[in-house]
């Protein structure tokens, strides 16, 4: 089941995988949704045409001299990323902060349910579902929710760097490997992302002689 939803999720970049039983992975949520969360000091998102800004900071991004650089881009892509534009949905997503911070997960998913009902293209909810269906160990729904941001924006990093996390807790690491290597295809200054990578690189495909 894991499996064939990866592939699923994948699917941008690669075929899906065959299915395969689901284990519990080791305990280490804080790692696997650590990229997945924006930062908490966000710029105002820029006006203007979405699309346009969006296509202009991820060309930023990629082309960055340096992580203090990509960094600044980074956060002005999340900023976009949060702005619904709904009202509803933005008072919405204060109730599922205000929730998060009571430690009420159920509450937050509830809310973030009512937001994808309203605003089924804010990227952002699927994106803070998936990770709250991971800290609650719903790994199925979680990577649905992955498949979700992913169908919406394929560029999502955020999102793509926590699959890997799930996949390389899974155990897969070939996919893992894949996740992961898109991901710093469109970020290549993702803090962790590349020792990650280079690890992944040597135990899927050997050492280079």
């Amino acid at each position: 089941m894991l499996a064939a939803l990866a592939g699923a999720a994948l699917l941008p970049w690669g075929a899906p995988a065959p299915a395969q039983s689901v284990v519990d992975p080791p305990n280490r949520p804080g790692e696997a949704i650590e990229p997945m969360q924006p930062p908490k000091d966000l710029p105002r998102p820029q006006r203007g045409d979405r699309v346009r800004n969006l296509d202009f900071l991820f060309g930023a991004l990629k082309a960055a001299p340096d992580a203090e650089t990509a960094k600044q881009v980074e956060n002005r892509i999340w900023a976009l990323w949060l702005a619904s534009g709904s009202d509803t949905a933005n008072l919405l997503m204060t109730r599922v902060k205000t929730a998060l911070e009571a430690k009420d997960n159920e509450l937050a998913i509830k809310l973030l349910d009512a937001i994808i009902a309203i605003k089924p293209d804010y990227v952002e909810a699927w994106n803070r579902r998936a990770t709250l269906h991971y800290m609650q160990k719903n790994y199925a729904e979680a990577m649905r929710d992955i498949q979700q941001v992913l169908i919406r924006e394929p560029r999502h990093f955020g999102a793509i760097s926590g699959l890997g996390m799930i996949l390389q807790e899974f155990g897969d690491e070939r996919r893992a490997l894949q996740a992961f290597r898109r991901a710093l295809e469109i970020h290549p200054h993702m803090p962790k992302i590349p020792d990650i990578v280079k690890g992944l690189t040597e135990k899927v495909e050997g050492r280079d002689i």
